[in-house]
């Protein structure tokens, strides 16, 4: 138990730019407080006490505003950065060392049985008011953007942005761990293209009309 105390209060120092010791992130960080109260729950309900996890996980939800259902499998090293509105379903597993922004849903689609809930393996970040909704897996080293709504499977080191969102290369471009702002947009990179599109249509027929007043004069 204290090793696993260790490796998720390390696991903040490492990555919360935010955190200046131990004892600050062990008594007033809530994502650490949700982290804790779902390990307890959750070794309750792997016994079949039912009733005993889901009680621990409301109160815990009351007190941090981070909601994980205690049959979610959450891996070591990871974190729930601020953590306000973050809910994380009954069969959703996070892997290790995975960090997790505030207001992310991993959520089902309503239409799944069994399995309804998402797997992020190993080092996913998935950034704040993202939803991944669905019984598929989000590779290692993958990150999902800010407000990204993510309803299919997202290969291993690939960065998805948008509403569906669409994985996005990263082109050699190296985007730090933390950075939720300075991903590539498809958006603008479509409506890019497009202007380049309309000026060659208008080029060319600006030179077709050119040759049209040429051929006239003749």
């Amino acid at each position: 138990m204290f090793k696993g105390i260790k490796e998720d209060i390390a696991a903040y120092l490492e990555r919360d730019p935010a955190a200046k010791s131990a004892w600050e992130v062990f008594f007033l960080y809530p994502g650490f407080k949700a982290l804790r109260a779902h390990r307890k729950a959750h070794r309750h309900y792997e016994k079949g006490h039912y009733f005993r996890a889901r009680l621990i996980s409301e109160l815990s939800r009351r007190k941090t505003g981070i909601e994980i259902h205690p049959g979610a499998v959450l891996g070591k090293g990871v974190i729930i950065d601020h953590g306000q509105g973050v809910v994380i379903g009954e069969t959703a597993v996070v892997g290790d060392y995975c960090t997790i922004y505030q207001g992310v849903t991993l959520g089902g689609t309503g239409k799944d049985t069994g399995k309804r809930h998402p797997t992020l393996k190993n080092n996913v970040m998935v950034g704040a008011g993202a939803r991944v909704l669905g019984p598929f897996t989000v590779g290692e080293y993958s990150k999902i953007a800010a407000g990204a709504v993510v309803l299919s499977e997202v290969p291993p080191h690939c960065t998805c942005v948008g509403v569906p969102a669409r994985v996005v290369r990263l082109r050699g471009q190296r985007i730090d761990d933390l950075d939720q702002v300075h991903m590539p947009d498809p958006v603008a990179q479509e409506l890019c293209e497009l202007r380049m599109r309309v000026f060659a249509l208008e080029k060319g027929q600006v030179a077709r009309a050119g040759k049209g007043d040429t051929d006239a004069a003749v």
